[in-house]
């Protein structure tokens, strides 16, 4: 038996949350003489249904379980994009259902895809609360990694973060809270240092806090329509790579390295497959772009580690056509759209802690063929891995393949050809933004059809949720009572 009603309590509450932080898009609207009303007339709505909605089921207390953690998790985010659109639909700036769906969703998972075709042309309020749809969703997602998906055992989130509670009851552990007000603090500050350098940098007030947003949320939405390619400057280019692969970073090692505890940094695989990832591949599309234009060192140097971290972490910021340096780039590209970030940061994608587990154990596969009757455990940061996390990540893994295959079926379907229908899907799925074919770095997705908007939008909630979270959701057992 599933409690509806405590559940209605707190997607009061979410209501509550995002008409209040509809309020800085306002100031923002009024502070540059355009009309406020779309985005106070949301923040209105928004909070007074969150208001109702609350009050009403106030005195349900229930116990939150496993089974309500889950429509927790699919419904906040389908309730953040429900409210999060009406500004863009009240405004009729986006005067499409699907359009507005998609870039509310897109913002809201970090994707960073858009529909717009003349971004500058949006007024400033619109724009600084579509860049806060992303830093939202990045919020948000330090929830679930730290407070949520270890409770849930989603795809083996129990390696996420370093001290992570793990699922040992249906009860979230006391000491969440405080450890997820750690990581906050620390996603606010980067924020406010990434504005800060932005700003350094050459960029306006309000667009370096627009790009210091989505920077730190992976997001990858800019107030241009060239991204970051606009800003000619290696001080804001390089600045943008360090603050990504922040943002790639498990915040939690963040946490640890701030307070001294770099043995923490130095034992986690993940992180050195992450950095290793990124120093290794920067090498090689370094060596494809230098081969093959005339752009000089330090600028080839700069495009490629540019553009090889926002893959990686999935912010989908770009400063280059990748495309253009042949297809051995463009392919090395698109597989970085299946890396992902580290876990327990904002990025999305598959994660390095996946890959990790799944490499090893594939690795010591060998070894346990060779001699059966031995006892090999898998090692990930020091600790054995159980074979159950071991089973959810394989799952995890096949299911993903499974979702790329059938949404890049789906579109092509819908009458896209293979390689746009590929790039659109991987890129949703992981979260990314730009991709290949018709969805490459320098266009957009407005030519889609409703329908494969609607998809596109499906895939992208599935990637950011981790799959399970909402397909759990279809089962028959789910909402049996026992």
């Amino acid at each position: 038996m599933v409690h509806l009603k405590a559940i209605g309590k707190i997607m009061g509450a979410l209501m509550f949350l995002i008409g209040v932080l509809m309020l800085p898009a306002v100031s923002i609207s009024w502070i540059y003489g355009e009309n406020s009303a779309p985005l106070a007339i949301s923040a209105a709505i928004s909070v007074l249904l969150g208001l109702i909605f609350f009050f009403s089921f106030a005195k349900y207390d229930q116990l939150i379980r496993k089974r309500e953690g889950y429509l927790i998790v699919a419904l906040s985010w389908v309730i953040m994009s429900l409210f999060g659109m009406l500004p863009f639909l009240l405004s009729e700036e986006i005067n499409s259902l699907s359009d507005a769906v998609f870039e509310t969703v897109s913002g809201l998972t970090t994707t960073g895809a858009s529909i717009l075709n003349d971004i500058e042309a949006m007024p400033k309020g619109l724009l600084f609360w579509r860049s806060m749809t992303q830093w939202i969703g990045g919020l948000g997602i330090i929830v679930l990694t730290v407070a949520i998906f270890p409770l849930l055992g989603i795809g083996g989130s129990e390696l996420f973060v370093a001290e992570s509670p793990g699922p040992t009851s249906d009860k979230v552990h006391p000491r969440i809270s405080e450890t997820a007000k750690r990581l906050w603090y620390i996603y606010v500050g980067l924020t406010a240092l990434a504005t800060l350098a932005y700003w350094i940098g050459g960029m306006t007030f309000y667009d370096a806090i627009n790009h210091g947003l989505t920077t730190l949320a992976t997001g990858g939405f800019s107030t241009k329509n060239a991204s970051m390619a606009f800003y000619d400057s290696a001080f804001i280019q390089y600045s943008a790579v360090f603050f990504m692969f922040l943002a790639g970073t498990n915040f939690t090692l963040i946490y640890f390295g701030m307070v001294g505890r770099f043995s923490r940094i130095v034992k986690s695989d993940e992180f050195k497959a992450y950095t290793g990832a990124v120093v290794l591949l920067t090498l090689v599309v370094f060596a494809g772009i230098l081969g093959t234009s005339d752009n000089g060192i330090e600028l080839s140097f700069r495009k490629a580690s540019f553009q090889v971290v926002s893959l990686i972490t999935t912010t989908g910021f770009v400063t280059d056509d990748y495309t253009q340096y042949g297809k051995g780039i463009t392919y090395i590209c698109f597989m970085m759209l299946f890396l992902g970030g580290s876990a327990g940061s904002t990025a999305g994608g598959i994660k390095f802690i996946r890959h990790v587990t799944f490499l090893k154990n594939s690795w010591l596969e060998f070894k346990r063929i060779v001699h059966p009757r031995a006892i090999v455990p898998l090692i990930i940061n020091g600790e054995r891995v159980t074979g159950r996390i071991i089973n959810n990540i394989m799952n995890f893994l096949l299911i993903y393949l499974s979702t790329f295959v059938g949404g890049s079926l789906a579109i092509s379907l819908l009458g896209y050809d293979l390689s746009t229908s590929l790039g659109a899907v991987a890129t949703c799925l992981g979260n990314v933004g730009p991709a290949i074919g018709e969805v490459g770095p320098v266009d957009n997705f407005a030519f889609f059809s409703p329908a494969a908007k609607y998809v596109l939008s499906f895939l992208m909630l599935l990637g950011r949720l981790e799959l399970f979270t909402i397909l759990i959701l279809f089962t028959p057992f789910f909402w049996r009572a026992n």
